[in-house]
């Protein structure tokens, strides 16, 4: 089972609209909420490749009733930890006309320390069951800027590895409790490794040395060209075929959601590597954040390239 944090979850409306012109009165479209956060987007894919998945987190008020309703895969289970504070929502305003967005995001209501050490109870009692965890995102106010270290400790102290997507402090502080997975972009290399890079090759040199360091799978997401990825086997280039993106929003997520999944099925680095290419680049075809096609996945997992670079 993959146990899923998403501490900062929302509401995820997404507006799909035509030529948004501001100052104006604008009608839209269509609306299309789902359950979001990073982690819960973790959730929904890998639920859709077949995994058994136990989602956590935060959720509060009318707005936490209404995102567990729309968690509605059988795969997925809410064990979600109930505050008095309403869950957040974000919006996406979606331009038809030119396929560009842009998205307003709440901050979330903030949690009391009550609130956290009831979560903390509900989070160890879900991890005896798993085999695999990963944390996501923002956290809301109240909530202890160490909360993730604390969270990465308890599942070292029962073996169990831990993917961690977040970023800035929080993905620093992180790094230093050697979670088995991050995926920094290239400005938090530079920041976790202390120095600048202008190479191609001297990026790879810095997976390497944030691997060597103690993190056995280094991710670097490449947008079109695919990731890198540095582990003990070497530094390696995945890259899917071209594609005409719709929604590359969530693609992330949607690429920790497959390492998830092939952790949790024991697969080999070439399989999973694989696999997480192949969903998130699935994903970047769907307008949707957090879903896919499986037709899409199907038929783009063959047409993967995966190449050693050191």
């Amino acid at each position: 089972m993959i146990l899923t944090v998403t501490l900062n979850t929302s509401i995820d409306k997404l507006y799909l609209m035509t030529g948004i012109r501001p100052e104006t009165v604008m009608r839209v479209k269509e609306v299309h909420n789902t359950a979001g956060g990073k982690g819960l987007n973790v959730s929904r894919v890998a639920g859709k490749l077949g995994e058994e998945v136990t989602a956590t987190g935060f959720v509060g008020g009318f707005n936490g009733k209404y995102l567990e309703s729309l968690v509605d895969n059988p795969l997925v289970r809410c064990a979600f930890t109930h505050v008095d504070a309403e869950t957040r929502s974000c919006i996406n305003c979606w331009d038809l006309s030119d396929n560009r967005s842009t998205e307003y995001l709440e901050p979330g209501a903030p949690v009391t320390g009550e609130d956290v050490a009831r979560f903390l109870e509900d989070f160890d009692r879900e991890l005896a069951a798993a085999n695999v965890v990963t944390i996501s995102g923002s956290i809301p106010e109240g909530a202890p800027e160490n909360i993730y270290c604390d969270l990465i400790a308890r599942c070292r102290a029962v073996s169990v590895p831990v993917l961690v997507d977040t970023s800035g402090s929080r993905l620093v502080a992180a790094v230093k409790e050697k979670p088995a997975f991050i995926k920094p972009n290239e400005d938090e290399i530079a920041q976790l490794t202390g120095r600048a890079f202008s190479s191609r090759q001297e990026t790879v040199r810095a997976l390497m040395d944030l691997h060597e360091d103690g993190i056995p799978y280094v991710v670097l997401s490449l947008g079109a060209e695919g990731a890198l990825l540095a582990c003990d086997k070497g530094v390696f280039h995945g890259k899917p075929p071209k594609i005409t993106p719709r929604n590359t929003v969530g693609c992330g997520d949607s690429m920790v959601a497959g390492f998830a999944v092939g952790f949790a099925r024991h697969l080999s680095m070439t399989e999973t590597f694989r696999m997480a290419l192949a969903v998130s680049a699935a994903s970047a075809l769907s307008l949707f954040t957090g879903d896919f096609d499986p037709a899409d996945y199907g038929r783009l997992y063959p047409e993967i390239s995966i190449d050693k670079v050191l």
